[in-house]
């Protein structure tokens, strides 16, 4: 008991050396376990995604993204495809096709235009308000809505892509209907709207003045066209589309086939290397990059051991160092009557304070990342994995 209240003297005395003491071994506890859980969910995270979409379509290309913005909405885009896609897979009667448009983003959330068939085959459920159900309509994910701060019967406007591109695609208003419950997924930070906005926000669809005046011609009715930044009941009639709709851009189809052998004969009519089209199951692309993460993993894992040998051997130099400083009171102990094992004990004593603190501080935040650790995955996911 003697040892212990010595200890804690002199630790609360020199106590801004004790203090980075605390924290260096607490860091080195920390770390490395941190470290592991995060990789540990997100390859859960990653793989459970992955395993709920059985089969995507788009342009042939990178498989890895066009997996990534069909499943995960990041930024890294492939080259779109068209509806022409969604249009075989419906023909063939093999399965449910669902169109994905993910190029835009809305207060920095990706956009994502699509079908009511899509909150079906996620198990999406709203939780305040309802689906979309006309043009420019949108339902946030849980996410998405706490970050905004935004709610039903609020408003969100697309985010422009080039302000001096008038030819282009142009911010859009849209009318927040309903906010889905939260998932643990990215369609937690997405905005869903109907495909259809989405082309209107690409400048496919637009509306304009259905006015007829006497005598006026055809240049000056077309002058007359106006795009509307924003949809609503007196103008959502006009809204219309140009061109063949088997030829508006899609970022990807993912595909629910009707069973094993539907999924089978739809992977084999894409085989084709010169065809346009690949079809990618992102199960198998999400293991092969996993294969690789675990890979860096074991890399990052022996340079954690080494850095944490190089930390540990740092903390004990630093013991040892304050102790041969301490060597005058030492001897000043011995000439007390103190015998080693009673220096041992106060050295011990001091060690394992040091420790018990930095577990002190280490656990609680462990303990919240193991809680929060498909959450803070997730967001990472969200970021751009």
């Amino acid at each position: 008991m003697n040892a212990l209240y010595l200890a804690l003297a002199n630790l609360r005395f020199h106590w801004v050396r004790t203090l980075v003491l605390i924290v260096a071994a607490a860091l080195v506890g920390t770390v490395p376990v941190l470290t592991r859980t995060l990789l540990a969910q997100g390859e859960a995270a990653l793989t459970a995604r992955a395993e709920a979409t059985p089969l995507l379509l788009g342009t042939r290309g990178s498989r890895l993204d066009l997996v990534m913005a069909g499943a995960y909405f990041t930024d890294d885009l492939p080259e779109p495809a068209t509806m022409a896609a969604a249009d075989a897979v419906w023909e063939s009667g093999l399965g449910i096709p669902v169109p994905l448009h993910t190029t835009f983003t809305a207060g920095e959330a990706r956009i994502v235009g699509t079908t009511l068939d899509y909150f079906d085959l996620r198990g999406l459920e709203i939780a305040q308000g309802r689906p979309f159900a006309l043009l420019g309509e949108a339902v946030l994910g849980a996410g998405a809505a706490a970050r905004l701060g935004l709610g039903v019967g609020d408003t969100i406007l697309s985010d422009p892509e080039n302000l001096f591109d008038l030819d282009g695609a142009y911010p859009l208003e849209m009318g927040i209907t309903g906010i889905f419950a939260p998932t643990g997924t990215p369609d937690d930070d997405a905005v869903f709207v109907d495909i259809k906005t989405a082309w209107v926000i690409e400048g496919i669809g637009h509306g304009h003045d259905d006015i007829v005046v006497a005598g006026e011609d055809a240049a000056t009715a077309a002058a007359r066209v106006v795009q509307f930044a924003r949809i609503t009941e007196d103008n959502i009639d006009s809204f219309h589309f140009h061109g063949d709709p088997a030829g508006y851009p899609v970022t990807a189809v993912m595909v629910a086939p009707y069973d094993d052998r539907a999924a089978t004969i739809l992977r084999g009519r894409y085989l084709d290397a010169e065809g346009p089209v690949q079809a990618v199951v992102p199960a198998d692309v999400i293991d092969a990059l996993v294969a690789r993460l675990l890979r860096i993993a074991s890399l990052v894992d022996a340079v954690t051991v080494v850095v944490g040998l190089a930390a540990a051997l740092a903390l004990g130099l630093a013991l040892f160092l304050s102790w041969r400083l301490r060597a005058p009171e030492m001897r000043t102990a011995f000439a007390l009557g103190a015998g080693r094992g009673t220096i041992a004990r106060l050295a011990l004593a001091e060690v394992g304070i040091v420790i018990a603190a930095a577990l002190a501080i280490a656990a609680p935040i462990v303990i919240l990342l193991i809680y929060n650790a498909d959450i803070i995955a997730a967001r990472l996911i969200a970021l751009g994995t």
